[in-house]
């Protein structure tokens, strides 16, 4: 399986990077990026591309891809309303249309977040520009899956690019197998949704297409291709 990840240098993206590098079935991953990452491991090959609203130079390269891992985003805290849906939606559906052209039949793994509106008229922005974001994502004619995790611990070196987010993640890290215990259903880690994307790449089309945390730490535990879940 030929898998492309966006936002791999992000903690998420470091999650799916990393999941890809260890199973076996994934033979080749092209990491799209901005600067170089300096990956050593022969089955990386990194694209380096700047404009994220445009595709067209590389899109050669995304050719007979079978499955995508879209991990680019940033915070919704610090960001108008217009600059938060030009990084969310606008790159997120450039990226989408791109891989529709060159690798019609791959799969969409979006990575969203809990609480996203699929109504897009609440009152949370964040919730409303990702809400657009999965519609148009799952109107598109290839499979796609929405993951919308609850809290994120990044785990096997996975760090956020938001400083207090790395405060955060700090004190909940010793914290956090109590909290898998406590409320199981709203918990994961990088490196669950590292294995679950991949899970996901192997379900044929098969529903459901928005997985919430319990349906990611599902999907997290290996198993066949083509099996439910």
């Amino acid at each position: 399986m030929r898998v492309v990840v966006f936002g791999a240098s992000g903690m998420v993206g470091h999650g799916a990077l990393r999941a890809c590098l260890l199973d076996s079935r994934v033979t080749e991953v092209l990491v799209v990026t901005r600067r170089p990452l300096g990956l050593q491991d022969p089955k990386a090959r990194e694209i380096i591309h700047t404009d994220f609203t445009d595709y067209a130079a590389i899109l050669p390269a995304l050719k007979d891809v079978d499955a995508c891992f879209y991990c680019l985003g940033v915070s919704a805290v610090g960001h108008s309303e217009e600059e938060y849906t030009r990084i969310t939606y606008g790159y997120t559906i450039a990226a989408a249309k791109a891989l529709s052209v060159a690798s019609p039949s791959t799969t969409f793994v979006y990575v969203s977040g809990e609480g996203t509106d699929s109504t897009e008229k609440g009152r949370a922005m964040w919730a409303r520009v990702k809400g657009r974001t999965e519609n148009e994502l799952l109107a598109m004619p290839f499979t796609a899956y929405m993951f919308r995790p609850g809290f994120i611990q990044p785990v096997s070196g996975a760090v956020s690019r938001t400083a207090h987010y790395r405060v955060l993640y700090r004190l909940t890290g010793r914290l956090f197998p109590l909290l898998r215990r406590l409320i199981p259903n709203l918990v994961t880690t990088t490196d669950d949704l590292g294995r679950a994307m991949i899970s996901a790449a192997h379900l044929a089309g098969e529903g459901p297409f928005v997985l919430h945390t319990t349906d990611i730490n599902r999907l997290s535990i290996a198993r066949e291709p083509g099996t439910n879940f």
